[in-house]
Order: structure tokens, then sequence, then C-alpha cells
């Protein structure tokens, strides 16, 4: 790790996936100017138009995760900024589904660039404390998307200025994650510096434990990033601002990821998870019976809930089946977008004709399977302590 900017490297990714969400908050704003009180598409085209953010960061995900060890995390990152660039300014430019649809893809592949390039960076410059750091470096998800809530309330509910402004404004962390990559020092991958071969890592992935985890990351990343990308259109009759209620959630969750140490070091990944996975179905179930002030209450639980979910699915992987590399990070990542391009769809559908609430009330089946899927996982991982004990 010699000559390598370790604090400077992190910085960078933090406002790299600030970027990366400010898109979230930002995309969920387009809704009502591309629905049917702006350009006049169905809530279900808008979650056609929506899902290449997921299935292009998949894309990105599994095509990059490989590449981070051939090419190295410096390259991946440079391309992540450049598809970012080229998606910022198509968004800009669109005027129907499908211009949205092709803007939507770039921003989806250069936000899983993102990730590709730079969960593996994280936990090959802190491969002693990764689900801590992963934590720490993932606080700016749900950070990024405060800001990007705030930034939309400001710019189109407060000052009454152009959508196109408000999307301009992804520009400001973007230019300065490259600037901060510019000329630095990047480190090898940890698959790399363990010596583990190529034959290992792909061979990794067929555990049952690892495709186990893809199956519950399928679920996490559904429930979590599903609901909140479409708070717009979910919570518009029951609250005034329902950017707010948004920037509310992700408030919570930076704030828990920020000093998330304590709880991991207690409950361990797997605790976490099940301590997740109840919180979320809570919380989503009082989402369908709540109003006004109390959709606050509700959306804390809820926030609570997913506030662990992608960093600690990613921390599990990353500690217990570290031979599965950059490439297990971005098979688990890319499962998790990939599932909600799948969910928005669905959900639109069910909002544009059983209702709010039944969407609502079918999301939440998601996080009662994980609380089983979770239970049996904390009862594996104590078999397997007992054995190496």
């Amino acid at each position: 790790m010699e000559n390598i900017n370790k604090n400077r490297l992190f910085l960078a990714s933090c406002l790299a996936l600030i970027t990366t969400a400010m898109t979230f908050a930002i995309r969920a704003r387009l809704e009502t100017v591309f629905g049917s009180e702006g350009v006049g598409l169905s809530l279900e085209q808008i979650g056609y138009a929506f899902a290449p953010a997921f299935f292009g960061f998949t894309i990105a995900m599994i095509i990059g995760g490989p590449l981070v060890d051939f090419l190295g995390i410096k390259k991946i990152t440079w391309i992540a900024f450049i598809t970012h660039a080229v998606g910022i300014i198509l968004t800009i430019l669109a005027d129907s589904m499908t211009s949205l649809f092709i803007a939507t893809l770039f921003v989806g592949i250069g936000n899983g660039f993102v990730e590709a390039a730079l969960n593996p960076l994280v936990t090959s410059m802190y491969s002693k404390e990764k689900t801590k750091m992963l934590n720490r470096f993932h606080v700016w998800f749900p950070g990024g998307i405060v800001i990007g809530s705030i930034v939309g309330w400001l710019v189109m509910d407060v000052l009454g200025l152009n959508w196109q402004i408000m999307v301009a404004t992804l520009f400001i962390p973007a230019i300065s994650y490259a600037i901060l990559f510019f000329g630095q020092k990047f480190p090898v991958t940890e698959r790399v510096q363990m010596g583990i071969s190529n034959k290992k890592m792909f061979s990794s992935v067929t555990k049952p434990l690892f495709l186990f985890m893809v199956f519950c990351m399928f679920l996490t990343a559904a429930s979590e990033l599903g609901t909140t990308q479409r708070i717009e259109s979910l919570l518009k009759e029951t609250v005034a601002v329902p950017l707010l209620v948004l920037a509310f959630i992700n408030g919570i969750m930076a704030l828990g990821r920020l000093f998330a140490g304590g709880a991991i070091h207690k409950l361990k990944p797997a605790g976490m998870l099940l301590f997740s996975a109840i919180f979320t179905f809570i919380g989503l179930w009082l989402l369908t019976i709540t109003s006004g002030g109390m959709t606050f209450v509700s959306a804390a639980i809820f926030a609570v809930g997913i506030t662990f979910f992608w960093p600690t699915m990613l921390g599990f992987v990353a500690e217990y089946l570290p031979e599965t590399g950059a490439l297990g990070l971005s098979i688990m990542g890319g499962a998790g977008m990939f599932s909600v391009s799948l969910v928005l769809p669905v959900m639109g559908n069910l909002m544009d004709n059983e209702g709010v609430n039944e969407a609502l009330r079918t999301m939440s089946i998601l996080p009662a399977i994980l609380i089983i899927a979770f239970l049996g996982l904390n009862i594996y991982m104590k078999k397997i302590k007992k054995i190496n004990s």
C-alpha cells in the first residue's frame, strides 16, 4: 500500500457513490415530470423507462467484476465517470419514454461501474475491517439520496426552476470525484493480493452459501430500492412532500451506517441481516395503514430495517467468501439491481390497477421470506462456528 493515498481514494469513492445515490433521488422526482401531469407516461411506462437504471447497473457489475482484476480498479473507475457524464447529458435532453430509457441506461451503467470498482477498492485498502468500512462507504448511498432529495425539493418546489437544472447538479459530485481520482495510484484487488487463481474464483461463486446469498440479495435490494425509488407515487396521497420522506428515510440510514461498528461486532453480519428483515417487514406493513405525521414513524421503522441490508450483504461475502473476489461482490450488487429492474414495472402495474396499499402489501412479502431465510443463516453460521472451534 506504499504511495497510495487511502484517505483521498476513500473520499473520492464516497463522492462517486454520492453521484450514484443522487441519481436515485432525482429519478424519483422525475416520476412526476414524466407522469400524467407532465410528459403523460403511465406509472407502468415510467417503471419500464426507469428499469435500465437497475439492469444497466447489473450489466456493468457483471462485466466490471472480472475486469477489475484484469484491467485494474483505476480503468474501471474512469469508465464509470465517462458513462455517468453521458447519462446525465442524455437525461437533460430526454423528452419521451424512449429517450428517458436510453439516458437511464447510461446512468445505470455508470452506477454499476462505480460499485464494481469501488467495493473492491475499499476491501483492498481496509482488508481487516471490511464490513465496517463497507458500511462507512455506503453511508453515502443514503447520504447522497438525502442530498439529491433536498436538491430536488429546493430546485423544483421552492425555487420553481426547471427539472433540467436539477439533473445538471449531478455534475458537481461527478466532476469532484474525477478530480480527486486523477493522478492517484490504486491498489490491486484483494483476490490478486491473495494470489487466488481465476479458476478458484469462478468455482467459488457456485458454492451453495454464495448462491443462497445471491437469492437473498434479490429480496433485500427489491425491498429497499423498489420501495424508495417509487416513493413519490407511493406516498403522494398520504403526505404533502413525499421526497422529504425519502430524505428522512435515508438520513436515518446514513446515521445507522456511520455508527454501525458496534452493532456489527455484537450481532455479526448474519444477526444484523435478521434484525434488518424484521424491521423492514414491520415498516412496510405500517406504511399501508398510516398517513400524515404517522407516515414518518412508519418510514423510520422501515429505514431502520433497510439500513444495513446492502453493505452487510456485501460484507458477509467479503468476510466469509473472500475467494469469490471482485466477481463475487459484483454478482451480489448486480443481482440486487436486476431484481429492482423486475419489481419496478410490477409495482407500477399494481399501483395503476390495485392501488398503493396493495403494492406495499405485496412488497412486504419479500422481507417476510427474508426473516425465515436469515433465521436459517444464523443457525448455519453458529453450527459452522462450533465445528471450527
